[in-house]
């Protein structure tokens, strides 16, 4: 199993992006999905996450700038940016759990430049 993640690049502060990540292989009972980022020199940090119930929850840094989604039939996940900021840029990475057996993968991660 390997997740793909698209969409990242550069954008002005104000400006949007689109995350998209996408699982190949054989993935099963995916009860959670997530976006984390790593700044320049800082560590890997949580960004957002869905549950397979749909309750989402974001870092406060994010809330109301950021929605992230689903879509369970491609075993997918997306994160919308809007009203980007430059502390916002890193590499952003999507993770999944597959509940049985349990495993946790991860994306190679996209980069994400933010300009003031």
């Amino acid at each position: 199993v390997q997740l793909q993640a698209s969409g990242g690049g550069l954008v002005q502060a104000g400006g949007s992006l689109k995350l998209s990540c996408a699982a190949s292989g054989s993935i099963y009972d995916i009860n959670y999905m997530g976006w984390y980022r790593q700044a320049p020199g800082k560590q890997r940090e949580w960004v957002a996450s869905i549950t397979n119930g749909d309750n989402t929850n974001y870092v406060d840094s994010v809330k109301g700038r950021f929605t992230i989604s689903r879509d369970n039939a491609k075993n997918a996940v997306y994160l919308q940016m809007n009203s980007l900021k430059p502390e916002d840029t890193g590499v952003y990475y999507c993770n999944m759990h597959q509940l049985v057996p349990y495993y946790n993968y991860w994306g190679q991660g996209t980069q994400v430049t933010v300009s003031s």
